[in-house]
């Protein structure tokens, strides 16, 4: 998952040139997205099955249900959201999650 890609309007294979000037000088990059497609599909995968944006170049994963940290282990889950644990955020994951040994649960502060 050390992979970016984005599209427009959920199309696959459109607006890759902006993402690419994006990640091509990024000192960090955080994707923030839906965890799960409507129909309950994970979209964080084994392994990218769209065209790429950029190899190697996220470093944080952000959902409504948890962060996760890319690191070169594998992807570390460091944060749930609140009413969340670890086996239900798997349970909707395609990749393996690693889980950090300082893991917290997220808080929204208004």
């Amino acid at each position: 998952m050390e992979t970016l890609r984005t599209g427009r309007s959920g199309k696959d294979g459109q607006g890759h040139g902006g993402a690419m000037d994006l990640v091509a000088g990024a000192r960090r990059v955080i994707v923030a997205m839906e965890h799960q497609t409507k129909d309950g599909a994970s979209r964080i995968l084994k392994e990218c099955t769209l065209p790429l944006t950029g190899q190697s170049v996220v470093h944080d994963i952000v959902t409504e249900l948890c962060w996760i940290r890319v690191t070169v282990e594998g992807l570390m889950l460091t944060e749930v959201a609140e009413g969340m644990d670890v086996a239900e955020v798997q349970a909707r994951t395609d990749a393996r999650l690693l889980v950090s040994p300082d893991l917290r649960v997220m808080t929204v502060k208004s």
